[in-house]
This record gives structure tokens, C-alpha cells and sequence, in this order.
């Protein structure tokens, strides 16, 4: 079938650099197996086995295959070896030949190679109506390799049940096919028959198995003809197969105008302007954050006082409640503004500086904002204006330093007030703290005698 099908992959493929995002894989992949095949540069041997009355024909084991990934692609743990050659069964592209499951043992298995025709670098896409003609192929032929599995039973019956008005075209259609395949070798037809239930061991595999056909959507997104072309295995007709319960006929491909390609032009013209990072820099930057933090990841670094969940150790308990931030805790706040913010004690300690300097409002206005985020809804509208009146309004209590932008817009949302009334304030006040009174705060002698008297205690 393989042989006699030839013509039909030129009919209805689309270019397969544009129809599969995995073709640099499969092109990776058929390098390694055409150099498997070839005897001339030390191939995987191909032999028959005679067995108990029959012979078993172009076959190779999984022994010899992994002591050949690792001769020649240098590769020293026979687990990795064995691993690369289940990656590449589950392509398709090798497979045992008494097995619906497609991966790599490193002993006696016999294997075969799948036929060119049927690699997936053809970028098949098989109707459902291919898979009803294969099965029922495989019922007319009374050989006991030939017979279904239990879950090709459960598809035959469920595809005849979806088919049910064109069961007869199908079983037409499977007894020409075999009728043809009898008119072949006997061994051409054994390796024939093992390659073809391969290939739809790859296409509708094994309950529990992974489909390796399946397209990760993202990669679908960037494909430059997104509109597959479903051919067929047998030569079905395209007549037919859109009479297939289940086959959605494509669209016809639209022509690319000038507004797309103006589109197109202003994508990539924003793509260069975008600010890139280089990869050093990023790991640079991910290496000092890992090294920074790297003492209070507990699974790195035990944690001191050990956790009370999982230790009879109640230290940390007694720590918390005594209020006093250890060394550590005191030390986290300088890592940036945001530590500080979220820590109930280190918010305590840098409001009191800021109430030393008389500028307490900035910090209690952005507490406030925060916790109005999190008022009922029925008290939202009054809590905006008790912050307006004590922080905004002409005249107020605790007058915050806006500038005029930010002020125009906060005064237009307090009109019909909500949770986000005070948002664009809130960030001004906090790019505010963070740039001047933070950084006034790292320097203070408060906060230094604190972390100096926090590593007394620990020494």
C-alpha cells in the first residue's frame, strides 16, 4: 500500500514547512533514521528471525538500537539512549511489531521501520472515515495478528453507529482494499499490514497513551497556513469524506490584501521597538534574586526557628507574639519597598519614622486606599468620602502632596465613588514613598540600630 499510494501524497498537501510547527522535529528525527537504515555507514542491523513454523521479516531489536543511539550519537547513559528512542516510537517512526504501545525497550523486542510514506512529516490529518475502512479491513482477514484489541472493538462499533448510513460505501471500500493486498507478496504483506497499524497506533493511539499528533495551540497561532488539508489514506474521495458526521469542510483560503500586509508591517515594526532584554542580563538579574532570597526559602535553607506545623518547636510562635522582627525579618525590608509593605511590624516601624518626620499622611492615605479595596459594597461610597475629606479636599486634616494630573482625575472619580476611586492617587503616592521616604528610612538610625541590635541578639 505504501508503494502503490505514492501519488497520493502530492494530492491535497500544503507546503510542510507551513502545514506542521513540528517539522524541524520530524526533519531531526528522519536524519537519525536514514542513518539507521543505511549499511553502508553502520546501520541498525535489518534481519529476518526464524521463528516456529513462520519467519519474522525486517526486523531489528531494541538492544541493537540503543547500543546505536549511543555509539553514534554519543550519548553515555543507556537511559537517556532509551528514552530518545520512545520519543522517537511515539512519532512513529520505529515501532514493535506485537505491540499497540508505542515506546522503546532495551532487550529482545523486535521492532520494524515505519515506511516513508507514512512518517508524519507527511502532515496526515486522517478522517475518521480512514479509520472506519482500516478496522473493518482488519475483521475481514482471519489472521490472528490481525484481530482487534478490546478498545479498537469499542471504536469499530461507535464509528459504525456514527456512520450508519454509509456503513455500505465503508465496507466497500475495506473489501477492495483487501482484495488488493492479496494480490501482493506474503512478506511484503505481513511488513505492510505491521507498518499500517502503526500509523494509526500514532493517529487514534492506545487509551492512556499520549497523542503525539495533537498541536500545542500556540503553536497552531503561528503556523503561516492555519487551514489543514485532510487527505485521505485510501484514496477516498473528497465527495465522501464530507459526508462524514464528524468532518467540518475547510474554508477557502482567503488572498492576503494590502490591508494585511500593512497589518503585518506594523506588527513587526512594533516588534522591533519592543525593549528586549538580553538572556545573560535576565539570568543575571534571576541568579541575584535566587542568591537574595535563598535564606528564607525553606527548602533550601531549614528554617530558624523551625516550623511549629511540622516540628514540636513553638519558638516561632513565641517570636511572633513578643512582636520583636528578628534579624532576618528586619534585614527582608531593605530587599525592596514592596517587603516592607506587606510585613505588619516593618509597616508599624516605618510609619513611626514617618510620623517623626511629619509625613505620616502619605502612608496612611495608601493604607486607607488599600483597605477600602476590601470594604462591603454598601460601605464603599461613604468610606471614599471620609478619605477625600481627611486626605484631598480643600482644607483637609492629613493633605497629601498630589500633582495636578492625578488630582483632576481623582476629583472626577470621586463623583461616583468605588473601589478603585483613589488608584491613580495611590500610585503616585507610592512612587512618592518609594523613591524619597523609603529611602530616607534604609538610611535612618532607626532603622540601622534595629538591624544592628537584631544581629547582637543572634550572635
Amino acid at each position: 500500500m505504501a508503494q502503490g499510494s505514492g501519488d497520493q501524497r502530492a494530492v491535497g498537501i500544503a507546503d510542510p514547512e507551513e502545514s506542521s510547527p513540528n517539522m524541524i522535529v520530524y526533519c531531526k528525527i528522519e536524519d537519525i533514521i536514514t542513518k539507521m537504515q543505511d549499511d553502508k555507514t553502520g546501520g541498525v542491523p535489518v534481519r529476518t528471525v526464524k521463528s516456529f513454523l513462520s519467519k519474522i521479516p525486517s526486523v531489528v531489536t531494541g538492544t541493537d538500537i540503543v547500543q546505536w543511539l549511543m555509539k553514534n550519537l554519543s550519548i553515555e547513559d543507556p537511559v537517556e539512549a532509551i528514552h530518545l528512542g520512545s520519543l522517537i516510537a511515539a512519532q512513529g517512526y520505529i515501532f514493535p511489531i506485537s505491540d499497540h504501545v508505542l515506546s522503546m525497550k532495551d532487550d529482545g523486542t523486535f521492532y520494524r521501520f515505519q515506511a516513508p510514506y507514512f512518517w508524519p512529516s507527511n502532515c496526515w490529518e486522517p478522517e475518521n472515515t480512514d479509520y472506519a475502512i482500516y478496522l473493518c479491513k482488519r475483521t475481514m482477514q482471519n489472521k490472528a495478528r490481525l484481530e482487534l484489541a478490546d478498545y479498537e472493538a469499542e471504536n469499530l462499533a461507535r464509528l459504525q453507529r456514527a456512520f450508519a448510513r454509509k456503513w455500505e460505501f465503508i465496507f466497500m471500500q475495506a473489501e477492495a482494499q483487501v482484495k488488493i493486498d492479496r494480490k501482493k507478496d506474503k512478506t511484503e504483506r505481513k511488513i505492510l499490514d505491521s507498518q499500517e497499524r502503526a500509523f494509526w497506533d500514532v493517529h487514534r493511539p492506545v487509551p492512556g497513551c499520549v497523542n503525539t499528533t495533537e498541536m500545542d495551540i500556540r503553536k497552531c497561532r503561528r503556523l503561516k497556513n492555519p487551514q489543514k488539508v485532510k487527505k485521505s489514506v485510501y484514496g477516498v474521495t473528497e465527495e465522501s469524506q464530507s459526508q462524514s458526521p464528524v468532518h467540518i469542510p475547510s474554508q477557502p483560503i482567503r488572498k492576503t490584501t494590502k490591508e494585511d500586509i500593512r497589518k503585518q508591517i506594523t506588527f513587526l515594526n512594533a516588534q522591533i521597538d519592543r525593549h528586549c532584554l538580553k538572556m545573560s542580563k535576565v539570568a543575571e538579574s534571576l541568579i541575584a534574586y535566587t542568591e537574595q532570597y535563598v535564606e528564607y526559602d525553606p527548602f533550601i535553607t531549614p528554617a530558624e526557628p523551625s516550623n511549629p506545623w511540622i516540628s514540636d518547636d513553638i519558638a516561632l510562635w513565641d517570636i511572633e507574639m513578643s512582636k520583636e522582627p528578628s534579624q532576618q525579618r528586619v534585614k527582608r525590608w531593605g530587599f525592596s519597598f514592596d517587603e516592607i509593605l506587606k510585613d505588619q511590624v516593618g509597616r508599624d516601624q516605618f510609619l513611626r519614622f514617618l510620623e517623626s518626620e511629619f509625613s505620616s499622611e502619605n502612608l496612611r492615605f495608601w493604607l486607607a486606599v488599600q483597605d477600602l479595596k476590601k470594604q462591603p459594597l454598601q460601605d464603599v461610597a461613604k468610606r471614599v468620602e471620609e478619605i477625600w475629606q481627611e486626605f484631598l479636599a480643600p482644607g483637609a486634616s492629613s493633605a497629601i502632596n498630589l500633582d495636578s494630573h492625578s488630582y483632576e482625575i481623582t476629583s472626577q472619580n470621586v463623583k461616583d465613588g468605588g473601589r478603585y476611586t483613589f488608584e491613580d492617587a495611590q500610585e503616585h503616592i507610592y512612587k512618592l514613598m518609594k523613591s524619597d521616604s523609603y529611602a530616607r528610612f534604609l538610611r535612618s538610625n532607626a532603622y540601622q540600630d534595629m538591624l544592628l541590635a537584631r544581629k547582637k541578639v543572634s550572635l
